[in-house]
């Protein structure tokens, strides 16, 4: 690709993540009655940081949020329940509602909801080159294929109770950015797909660090993803850590936020050396460039 193309693309790109991101900079938050959110506008794809605000009698607070349960904690710093959740990239722009329950420590129980407006974000659509094998697998591969992929239907649905992240979250890498969230990504003209992480230019061997903390749940080869390492934060909450060249963790470890865990790599379905982030909660996948920069009161 020539130099002034490729520079022109990384500034799209780079304007387009602003525009993705910005309404998460600074704690901006958007408020429905006792409720707050960050970011303070929300769209498919986006990360949600709800906030409740609950008599100081209240023992614990849970909500539904577009099918899913949210778990919340106390926070010491803002006496608000604070609760972690998503919206699917594919979920359309309308009115959704968030049914909360509040507990006594007599086990009695309130109920209310909260309507809150969901928005569309603009998602560019870019061309890929990748080798024909990954888009015309051998039998062979086909193979690999279908056993990468159930080994993925076992880890990438799971969810612990236990909350084992704390705190915000930083970047993998300190390299900028060079591919968004949500991108439609259309393969050799053939292959259409979502861009569902965040494409860091990391130089092979760059150091990669763990978002927050948890348990490693995954750290092997697989055919798309190549050297891959998933995290467990807890509650449904996993982080994604693709393409890389070699592991400095094993599946078991504990880690902290900000540890090493890998190196950047141009492993599986790759163009070059990158680091491919990704974050899912309970099966849906968000942006990690808004989970970044969220705000997040200390427990």
């Amino acid at each position: 690709m020539a130099l002034w193309l490729r520079t022109i693309r990384n500034r799209t790109l780079l304007l387009l993540l602003a525009g993705l991101t910005c309404t998460a900079a600074n704690g901006a938050t958007g408020t429905r009655g006792n409720v707050q959110w960050q970011p303070h506008v929300l769209t498919n794809g986006s990360p949600v940081l709800f906030q409740i605000n609950a008599p100081a009698k209240v023992h614990a607070v849970s909500a539904l949020w577009m099918g899913h349960s949210v778990s919340f904690f106390r926070s010491t710093e803002t006496k608000r329940w604070v609760g972690l959740a998503a919206i699917p990239l594919t979920e359309k722009k309308g009115t959704y509602e968030l049914k909360i329950t509040e507990t006594l420590a007599d086990g009695r129980t309130a109920e209310l909801v909260r309507k809150i407006r969901v928005a569309e974000a603009p998602y560019p659509t870019i061309p890929v080159t990748v080798a024909k094998k990954f888009t015309e697998p051998s039998p062979e591969e086909l193979t690999s294929i279908s056993a990468d992929k159930e080994l993925k239907r076992k880890i990438l649905n799971l969810v612990t109770s236990e909350r084992l992240w704390s705190g915000d979250f930083i970047a993998p890498v300190s390299e900028p950015v060079s591919d968004i969230f949500g991108t439609a990504r259309v393969f050799n003209n053939e292959v259409q797909s979502r861009h569902e992480g965040l494409d860091f230019a990391a130089p092979l061997g760059t150091d990669v660090h763990a978002i927050n903390s948890g348990v490693v749940i995954l750290a092997r080869p697989m055919f798309f993803e190549g050297n891959f390492v998933v995290i467990d934060h807890g509650q449904g909450l996993l982080s994604l850590y693709l393409h890389l060249s070699a592991f400095k963790v094993k599946e078991g470890d504990h880690v902290h936020t900000g540890e090493t865990i890998a190196l950047s790599g141009g492993t599986g379905r790759a163009t070059g050396p990158h680091l491919h982030l990704a974050v899912r909660w309970q099966s849906v996948y968000l942006s990690p460039a808004i989970l970044l920069k969220l705000q997040i009161p200390a427990r």
